[in-house]
């Protein structure tokens, strides 16, 4: 390996992606060596298995500690723009006996730790994720964000998982545009100071952020934003007017609020909410809507006649269910009057047939527009749900390409008939089909109308 070009050597270094494999390239040769210390990006993880032998009485004073193999991997590489560092399984697969609630070997938003290695190589660090070990880190307030903020000026991607964050002495990053908190632990006037220090954002997920009542978000600059959260708010607020992407996963606020004018793509999952402030959305083409609450929830949206790709889902309800009215189809296309495209996870084509079989199915103009649809099936009542997609595609006369998964649990006979006189009844309409189930990827069968019915 040594006759090859330095150069290429470097971009085969750079592309080892656990710098434990790029530690013992040193050890190989005096050219590796050298090289190795110019790359530019330093990823290590803590295994699982190295924890448990780390704790084992026969290993555990044969194993380097963490900290140490990290400190001497980073403080002697020169050009380090990029940080990953973390613990394998950091929430999971370890029982109560394994646990030492005093230990801090793997305690990573350690202040003391960061600022060990932090300042020598801030100056040309561009990117920074620390995934903690959360047994060690849950009950540790850290303000290892201030220390980030202090020293970090160029910093444009941060990431930080798995820990209990303070914002005590938090400076403004103005060149940070991008930052991930995920099952951290935060409190409202903590994200205030997010909002106050970090201007420049465009890119924001909080994942499973805990502790928050009343959140708002308030940044000029978002572009892109995927907010779980992880308990049940008062309220949620989203003020930013530049924002174009929003996914957001939450249970039952009070009330929601999106102040954000120029949002193209909203994926919301949500139970409920007994509040909904939100102006009209001008831009938004594509939505996606997960509730056990449908009809209202689709009932609190402004008319949106931008948007053209449509999906909708219910998820099961629990055992204690409430009163409600399911959806249908005058419902959807009422709100959502241009619709090109449909897909109807299984609680939402469930709801849409109840309501068929109830009310039946009345003309709309919108539904002339909608040129495709995927459905997830059931097939509780094989006449019912024939009868209902011949409704739906003798008022959907535009609609060219129809997409069936059914369930697995179906029998392949009932299946297959379902299918054979859907094709028989509306040649003009493109089939596709396959099946479904929880817990797994949707599967294709067949494809075309030519092609031969599959056991399904």
């Amino acid at each position: 390996m040594e006759d090859l070009p330095a150069s290429v050597i470097f971009e085969i270094l750079s592309r080892v992606n656990d710098s434990a494999d790029l530690a013992r390239c040193r050890l190989v040769s005096k050219t590796l060596n050298a090289l190795s210390y110019e790359v530019r990006s330093l990823n290590l993880l803590c295994s699982f298995d190295r924890y448990l032998k780390s704790r084992a009485l026969e290993t555990k004073t044969l194993i380097t500690p963490f900290k140490t193999i990290f400190k001497n991997l980073l403080l002697k590489s020169r050009n380090i723009e990029s940080i990953s560092v973390g613990v394998e399984k950091p929430l999971q697969g370890i029982s109560d006996d394994d646990v030492d609630d005093e230990s801090d070997d793997l305690y990573l938003t350690e202040v003391n730790f960061v600022s060990e290695w932090l300042p020598e190589i801030s100056g040309r660090l561009r990117s920074l994720s620390i995934s903690d070990f959360w047994i060690q880190s849950c009950w540790r307030r850290s303000e290892v964000l201030s220390v980030i903020s202090s020293y970090c000026h160029n910093l444009a991607k941060l990431e930080v998982k798995n820990a209990w964050l303070s914002v005590e002495g938090l400076k403004p990053m103005s060149k940070l545009t991008s930052l991930t908190l995920k099952f951290v632990r935060l409190d409202d006037e903590d994200l205030n100071k997010v909002n106050d220090c970090f201007l420049s954002l465009e890119v924001l997920n909080l994942i499973g952020v805990g502790g928050l009542r009343e959140p708002r978000i308030h940044l000029l600059h978002l572009k892109m934003c995927q907010w779980t959260v992880s308990n049940a708010p008062l309220s949620l607020t989203i003020h930013a007017p530049t924002l174009t992407e929003l996914k957001l996963n939450c249970v039952k606020p009070k009330s929601l609020v999106l102040e954000t004018p120029l949002l193209f793509s909203l994926h919301l999952s949500i139970e409920k909410t007994s509040e909904w402030g939100m102006k009209q959305f001008l831009n938004l083409n594509s939505l996606r809507i997960e509730s056990t609450d449908l009809y209202n929830l689709i009932c609190l949206f402004p008319c949106c006649k931008t948007v053209e790709k449509l999906m909708v889902d219910s998820p099961k309800l629990s055992e204690q269910v409430e009163v409600r009215r399911e959806v249908s189809f005058e419902a959807l296309f009422h709100v959502f009057s241009n619709l090109s495209s449909l897909t109807l996870g299984p609680g939402a084509w469930l709801e849409l047939e109840t309501c068929f079989r109830m009310e039946g199915l009345k003309g709309k103009s919108g539904m002339k527009g909608l040129r495709e649809m995927v459905a997830h099936l059931v097939v509780n009542k094989v006449q019912i749900t024939q009868s209902f997609i011949s409704r739906v595609l003798d008022q959907c006369t535009n609609l060219f390409e129809m997409t069936l998964l059914i369930h697995r649990d179906v029998d392949s006979a009932i299946a297959n008939n379902l299918i054979s006189c859907c094709m028989a009844d509306f040649p003009r309409v493109r089939w596709r089909w396959g099946m479904w189930k929880e817990g797994t990827k949707d599967t294709w069968v067949c494809n075309g109308v030519d092609s031969a019915i599959q056991d399904v």
